[in-house]
């Protein structure tokens, strides 16, 4: 899979010609891989209900119920040029997806080590190919990386829903760390929306996770100890430092985090891409807390 996305020429991705992707060789959970462009073709689509439709049966056999399919590498070009020249209002949607392709089953994972985890384990294979799942979320990360020039304009997008998006697209990416994280840096600096900033430093903290950036922990540590941060950027700077240490959580950060004003901020961290599959009940903020500071307690959704 790495190979072939690998080798798909840029006119041909640029010109949607489907008909030279090898679809046919790979499947998605609902059936054979040819159905996919026929979906694509439809989220391009002037009837919104159409193109809407598209979208979830691809969500549904793309990316069904948290794991990556072979296929969906495939398709991730296009999804991402379908966010580009596509209807406003599909692409956060269209964007996530994107992402949700590039990184490994994350559903209800909030360790320290798993909220920003991008790898999937290399002894996990899909079922209908016995393709490992870590080789088409290589595929997808290098797909998205050769294809930067189509998300860097997201970055200022007047929607929010689509900033948080892109940031999140742009954490998976396998490739050209440095320059991304300068974008994100750039952009956080003057972002003024509370969710879209939390999403940024998630993304940055992934890209210097991956990178293994020796600067990155005292970074989201000056974040979250600044006082005079608003308190989602000290919130979202704690979740990073968080996953970029081993370090036991110090006084200060436990009672920033335990604070009931911090818990007020369940919600809106539920529009941060990273927060709903660790729980899609609205508790995705709660549940990292608990077991990023009490990982031998059992968490029982409270």
């Amino acid at each position: 899979m790495r190979t072939v996305v690998g080798a798909i020429p840029r006119e041909v991705k640029d010109g949607f010609r489907y008909d030279e992707i090898p679809w046919q060789r790979f499947s998605h959970y609902y059936g054979p891989g040819e159905k996919i462009p026929s979906l694509l073709a439809t989220l391009t689509s002037s009837d919104a209900e159409a193109a809407r439709r598209a979208l979830g049966e691809l969500w549904e056999g793309l990316h069904h119920q948290g794991g990556t399919v072979a296929v969906a590498a495939l398709a991730v070009p296009f999804l991402l040029r379908i966010a580009a020249t596509g209807a406003p209002r599909l692409r956060a949607s269209t964007l996530r997806l994107v992402a949700e392709i590039a990184r490994c089953q994350a559903f209800g994972d909030a360790r320290r080590e798993g909220l920003l985890q991008v790898a999937e384990d290399p002894e996990l294979a899909e079922g209908t190919t016995m393709c490992p799942v870590d080789w088409t979320i290589q595929a997808a990360r290098a797909a998205i990386t050769a294809d930067l020039h189509l998300l860097f304009p997201f970055l200022p997008n007047p929607d929010p829903e689509v900033r948080s998006a892109t940031a999140f697209v742009l954490a998976t990416a396998n490739g050209e760390m440095p320059r991304i994280s300068s974008a994100l840096h750039s952009r956080l600096a003057v972002e003024d929306d509370p969710a879209v900033r939390v999403s940024l430093i998630l993304a940055i903290a992934q890209l210097a996770r991956e990178d293994r950036d020796e600067h990155a922990p005292a970074w989201a540590r000056a974040l979250w100890s600044d006082a005079g941060q608003p308190l989602e950027t000290r919130v979202g700077g704690a979740l990073a430092w968080l996953c970029l240490v081993d370090d036991p959580a110090p006084d200060e950060l436990r009672t920033l985090l335990t604070d009931p004003c911090t818990d007020q901020l369940s919600e809106l961290f539920q529009q941060v891409p990273w927060l709903p599959p660790v729980d899609f009940y609205g508790s995705g903020l709660r549940r990292c807390l608990h077991e990023m500071l009490t990982p031998d307690v059992p968490w029982n959704g409270a």
